[in-house]
């Protein structure tokens, strides 16, 4: 899950993108509103983290161009204006979450999973393209009844093709999965994360599109 990260707090900013990319998630880190409107015309994300308080452009003032221009990202405000008409506001101005600060990371890591399953129409957390099972919280991967032990990166790299299971999905798309915007990754970083994933969950789950990337199929039994 691809995750931006818009808040001007050096040190709540630095426990949160720590927390998040702990529990598995690319994080994009900025700490001001053009930056974050910067961001969001260039990158797609599952979710955008979103302080009301930000220098250059406030939160709020982002999340209208946001919605005006119909962005598919799933919103949270994080903000410390904890009053009933704040949160109304920021819910009426297209946010699809409200959570005031502060607040303990497990609930923010459990919020951000809820908002992404809404987002893709999935009720429960899990994951399913025929035998093949990934649930994101637990990060855990089930092969018919088999347990299936990822690599970090080998899971994140699984998450992305079954969010969306027969679309193909290119290099860059994967490498900004997987290492965000800030991310330095070797020319064939997922190429070799490609390989170790193969061989742990059979080579036919995914397929090479020539010249044009890769996509996760369902293997009949």
């Amino acid at each position: 899950m691809k995750l931006l990260l818009a808040e001007d707090d050096a040190m709540l900013g630095q426990g949160m993108d720590k927390g998040l990319r702990q529990a598995g998630m690319t994080v994009d880190w900025v700490r001001d509103g053009p930056t974050a409107q910067a961001a969001l015309q260039s990158q797609t994300y599952d979710v955008l983290l979103l302080d009301i308080g930000l220098p250059g452009l406030d939160g709020l003032q982002l999340l209208q161009w946001l919605r005006s221009r119909e962005l598919e990202v799933a919103v949270m405000v994080v903000s410390a204006r904890d009053a009933v008409s704040d949160r109304i506001l920021g819910l009426n101005q297209g946010a699809d979450d409200y959570l005031t600060k502060p607040f303990d990371l497990d609930e923010l890591v459990a919020r951000v999973h809820a908002l992404a399953r809404r987002r893709q129409g999935r009720p429960q957390p899990d994951m399913r393209v025929g035998s093949l099972v990934l649930n994101p919280v637990r990060r855990e991967v089930l092969l018919g009844d088999e347990p299936v032990l990822l690599a970090p990166r080998e899971f994140d790299l699984l998450a992305a093709l079954m969010e969306q299971p027969g679309a193909v999905l290119s290099r860059e798309q994967l490498e900004s999965r997987l290492y965000g915007w800030q991310g330095e990754p070797s020319s064939n970083a997922v190429e070799v994360h490609l390989h170790h994933l193969r061989r742990k969950i059979g080579s036919d789950w995914i397929k090479n599109v020539r010249g044009v990337g890769y996509k996760l199929v369902e293997v009949t039994p």
